[in-house]
C-alpha cells in the first residue's frame, strides 16, 4: 500500500510538473509559430506588394513582367532578411497568367510539386487566415532538411482579388529549439504531433517525421485538447503522457516519461515496507511461541486432567496454583468443582449404603411378616377344623335329643367332648391372638422402617438436584469458555497474522469447553441414572406403602374376629357348664334342651363362618407378605445398581 500510494504520488506530482512544463513550453511555441504567422499577415497588409503584384499580373511587356517580379523578389527577401530560421518564400500564383516567385531556398521545381497537393485548395477555402503545412507535405519533402510551411492567401483588399499564395519555409530545426532543451526526465521525449497523431517535429530524430506518436493520444471528448494520463507504448512499456493542443495550429506538444523511472526511487520505500513485513512476522512467531508455552501448554494440561475426571477419577487436580491470571483462576475453578463432585459422590455413595441397609432390613421383617402370616393360616385352618367339629358334635346333640332318655350317658361323653373341644378352641382363639397382637407389632415397625427409608430416598433426590444445579453452573461456565473462545477467535481474526498465536488459543480454549462440556454430559447422564433409580425406589415405597396399610387393616380386622371367637367361646362355655347343670332335669328340660342345642348349632355354624373368613383374611395376609417381600428384593436390586453406578467414581 505505500509503494502504490507512493507511486501514485509520484505520478500525480510528475503529471503536474510536466504538465506544467508542457503548457509554458505550448505558449512559447504558440508565441514563435504566431511569429511566423503575423510575417505572412505583413504580406497581406502591404499596399506596396499589392501594387507591384497587380502590376505584374497587368504588364503586357515581358520587361515591365521581369522588372516588377525583380521587385516583389526584393520586398519579400527584405521580410526575411535577418531571420534564419525562414529557409524560402514562395509566392504561388492561384492564376494562370501569374509566375511563380521564390526567394532564399525555395526553387521553381519544388513549387511545381507544392501545387499539385490537396493543400493549396484549402488555403484559398480559409480567406486569409494562416494554414500549417508538416514537413511530410509533398513538395516540403522535397528539402534537404525537413522543413515546416505557413501559408496564407494573399487577397487585395482593394479590389477583393486573390492573385498568390504565400508559404513560409521555416526550418524544423528553428522550431525544435524552443523546446528541444526541456527534459521531462530520464529516457522521456517530446514532440509536436499533429492531430492524426504522427510526428512533427520531433525532439531528437527527424526520421520520426510522419512516422506514428508513441502512444496513442484520444482524439475525441474532453481528453483530446489537454491531460496527462499513463499509456502503453508500442514496446509494450507503461508511460505517463502529457500533452497540451497549440492554439495557432492544430498540433499538440506531447511528452512522453518513462513510468519505471519515475517511481524507482519509490522501490525503496518497497524493501524497507517488505523488511517491516519480515520483522513483523518474526515478532509474531516469537509471540506466538510464548503464548502457546505460557498458555496453550497449561490449558492442555487442564484439559488432560478433565478428561481424567470424566473417566470417574474425581481424585485429579490441577497442579496451576501459583498463577493469578485466567488460567489461575480456572485452575482453581476446576479443583473447586471436583471438590464438589467428590463431596457429592461421598454423600451419595452413603445414602446408597444407607438404602442398601434399609432394604435388607426390610426384606428381613418382610420374611418375619410372611413366616407369621403362614403361621396364622396354620392357626386359622385349627379353628376352622374345630369349628366344624363342633358343628358335627352340634348336630349329633340334635339327633340325640329326641332320644335323650335312652342315651343321656351318650350326651354327657359328647357334653364332655364339648367342654374339651371348647377348651381347645378358646386356647387356639388366646393363641390366635396372642400371634396377631406380635404381627400388629411388627407390621408398625415394618411401617415406620419403610416411612424412614421413604424419608431416606427423599434426602438423597435432594442431593441430586443438588448435583443437576452444579452440573447446570458448570454446563454455563463452559458456554462462557465457549463465548471467550469466540471472542478470541474474532478479535485474532481482526488482528492478522499477528494474531495466528491468538487463534491457536482460541482453539484450544474451545476444544477445552467442549471437552468439558462432554465431561458435564457424563456427569449429567450418571446423575441422571441415579436419579432415575431414585425415583423408582420411590416408587416402588409408594407402591408398598398402600399394601402395609391394608395389611395392618386386614390383621386389626382379624384381631376382632379372634377376640369375637374368644367371647364366643366363652359363652359356649358357659352354656356347657349349664347344660352338665341342667341334665339332671333333662326329662323336664326336653324343650330347653331342643332350644340349646339349637342354639349350640347355629353357634357352631357362625364359628364356621368365622374361621373360613379368617382363613380367606389369612390368605390375602399371606399373598401381601409375598408382595411385600418380592418388593424388598427389587429395593435391594435398585440399591445394589445404584451403589455400582457411585463404585465407578474415585475419590479417595
Amino acid at each position: 500500500m505505500a509503494y502504490s500510494m507512493t507511486k501514485s504520488i509520484v505520478q500525480d506530482k510528475v503529471s503536474d510538473a510536466s504538465y506544467q512544463t508542457i503548457e509554458q513550453a505550448s505558449e512559447n511555441l504558440n508565441t514563435v509559430l504566431k511569429g511566423y504567422e503575423d510575417i505572412t499577415m505583413q504580406f497581406l497588409t502591404d499596399k506596396d506588394l499589392h501594387t507591384m503584384v497587380n502590376k505584374l499580373r497587368t504588364s503586357t511587356d515581358d520587361y515591365g513582367k521581369f522588372e516588377a517580379q525583380s521587385s516583389i523578389t526584393d520586398k519579400i527577401q527584405n521580410y526575411i532578411v535577418g531571420n534564419s530560421s525562414i529557409t524560402g518564400v514562395y509566392l504561388l500564383p492561384t492564376q494562370t497568367n501569374l509566375p511563380v516567385i521564390t526567394s532564399g531556398s525555395a526553387t521553381v521545381t519544388n513549387s511545381e510539386a507544392l501545387m499539385k497537393g490537396d493543400w493549396l485548395k484549402g488555403v484559398q477555402d480559409a480567406g486569409g487566415k494562416a494554414i500549417w503545412l508538416d514537413p511530410s507535405v509533398e513538395g516540403l519533402a522535397l528539402f534537404d532538411k525537413p522543413n515546416l510551411g505557413v501559408a496564407r492567401l494573399l487577397r487585395d483588399t482593394a479590389t477583393n482579388t486573390a492573385s498568390y499564395v504565400v508559404l513560409l519555409i521555416v526550418d524544423v530545426d528553428s522550431v525544435k529549439e524552443h523546446f528541444g532543451n526541456i527534459n521531462l526526465g530520464k529516457d522521456s521525449s517530446l514532440a509536436i504531433i499533429s492531430n492524426n497523431n504522427k510526428f512533427v517535429v520531433p525532439q531528437e530524430d527527424n526520421q520520426l517525421i510522419g512516422t506514428d506518436f508513441t502512444v496513442s493520444l484520444p482524439t475525441e471528448g474532453s481528453k483530446a485538447e489537454t491531460g496527462a494520463m499513463e499509456k502503453t507504448d508500442g514496446s509494450g512499456g507503461s508511460v505517463l503522457a502529457v500533452y497540451q493542443t497549440l492554439s495557432t495550429v492544430d498540433w499538440k506538444l506531447a511528452g512522453t516519461i518513462p513510468v519505471k523511472e519515475l517511481v524507482k526511487d519509490a522501490n525503496k520505500i518497497r524493501l524497507m515496507t517488505w523488511a517491516a513485513v519480515i520483522v513483523a512476522v518474526i515478532f509474531a512467531l516469537l509471540i506466538g511461541f510464548f503464548v502457546i508455552w505460557s498458555i496453550a501448554r497449561p490449558l492442555t494440561q487442564i484439559s488432560r486432567k478433565m478428561g481424567e475426571g470424566s473417566k470417574g477419577d474425581l481424585t485429579v487436580r490441577s497442579q496451576l496454583r501459583k498463577r493469578h491470571d485466567e488460567i489461575g483462576l480456572l485452575s482453581e475453578s476446576f479443583d473447586q468443582m471436583m471438590e464438589q463432585i467428590s463431596t457429592l459422590a461421598r454423600s451419595a455413595t452413603q445414602s446408597a449404603a444407607e438404602v442398601l441397609l434399609t432394604a435388607g432390613e426390610l426384606s428381613d421383617a418382610s420374611r418375619r411378616t410372611a413366616i407369621s402370616a403362614k403361621e396364622i393360616s396354620v392357626a386359622t385352618e385349627e379353628i376352622a377344623n374345630g369349628a366344624s367339629s363342633l358343628a358335627a358334635e352340634a348336630e349329633k346333640g340334635s339327633d340325640l335329643t329326641s332320644h335323650i332318655n335312652d342315651q343321656m350317658r351318650l350326651v354327657i361323653e359328647a357334653n364332655d367332648q364339648m367342654v374339651v373341644s371348647a377348651s381347645d378352641v378358646e386356647k387356639a382363639s388366646e393363641q390366635g391372638t396372642a400371634y396377631m397382637a406380635s404381627l400388629i407389632e411388627k407390621t408398625g415397625l415394618t411401617e415406620e422402617m419403610t416411612r424412614a427409608m421413604v424419608e431416606k430416598v427423599d434426602k438423597l433426590k435432594d442431593s441430586t438436584r443438588s448435583i443437576v444445579k452444579i452440573l447446570e453452573v458448570l454446563n454455563n461456565l463452559t458456554k462462557q469458555t465457549n463465548i471467550l473462545s469466540l471472542n478470541a477467535a474474532i478479535e485474532a481474526a481482526r488482528a492478522g497474522a499477528a494474531g495466528k498465536g491468538f487463534m491457536v488459543v482460541a482453539d484450544e480454549i474451545r476444544l477445552l469447553a467442549e471437552q468439558s462440556r462432554q465431561s458435564i454430559d457424563v456427569v449429567g447422564q450418571i446423575t441422571q441414572t441415579i436419579q432415575s433409580e431414585i425415583d423408582e425406589t420411590v416408587h416402588v415405597l409408594s407402591d408398598a406403602h398402600p399394601l402395609f396399610q391394608e395389611q395392618i387393616q386386614s390383621v386389626k380386622e382379624a384381631n376382632q374376629i379372634f377376640h369375637s371367637v374368644q367371647g364366643n367361646m366363652g359363652h359356649f362355655v358357659q352354656k356347657l357348664d349349664s347344660v352338665t347343670s341342667y341334665i339332671a332335669t333333662l326329662d323336664k328340660s326336653q324343650l330347653i334342651l331342643t332350644e340349646a342345642m339349637g342354639n349350640v348349632s347355629a353357634v357352631a355354624q357362625q364359628s364356621s363362618a368365622t374361621s373360613e373368613e379368617v382363613a380367606s383374611l389369612s390368605s390375602e395376609q399371606q399373598a401381601v407378605s409375598d408382595s411385600l417381600v418380592i418388593l424388598s428384593q427389587k429395593l435391594d436390586s435398585v440399591s445394589n445398581e445404584l451403589k455400582n453406578s457411585l463404585s465407578k467414581f474415585r475419590f479417595q
